[in-house]
């Protein structure tokens, strides 16, 4: 015999498989630490990727101020505040990063807790009949 409540327990745990879930499952695979690794080191090379590109982009459109400025200005400050300036960009989409991911992860936790909880709620529904 069907059970209404059986079917809808389901029903709402197959949405969640097909929705939310997939991402929540994926994430609960790893440990917190290894998760929150791996998004902080794609943090930084992107970051660094980004800031090159803006580097790029900034020296090409000042190219001309740069080279009538070489001979006069301090090479080693100017490489001392590109440094810095790629530091603070760099350290704080990281910082940012880690902090996001830290509630992502614990977010993914806290759902596929009640995810598994109604899992074993249908198996003893089946195994209750």
């Amino acid at each position: 015999m069907l059970s209404e409540e059986r079917i809808v327990l389901m029903t709402r745990m197959a949405s969640y498989e097909q929705g939310e879930g997939r991402k929540n499952i994926k994430i609960g695979n790893y440990f917190r630490s290894d998760y929150i690794t791996v998004q902080v080191l794609k943090a930084v090379f992107c970051g660094t990727v980004a800031f090159c590109i803006m580097f790029g982009l900034y020296m090409l459109c000042n190219f001309e101020e740069f080279m009538e400025n070489l001979y006069e200005m301090d090479i080693f400050g100017f490489a001392r505040d590109i440094l810095t300036y790629f530091c603070a960009m760099v350290g704080g989409y990281a910082a940012l990063t880690y902090i996001v991911c830290t509630w992502k992860y614990a977010m993914a936790k806290k759902s596929l807790k009640c995810y598994y909880h109604n899992l074993k709620k249908l198996g003893s529904m089946y195994n209750g009949q």
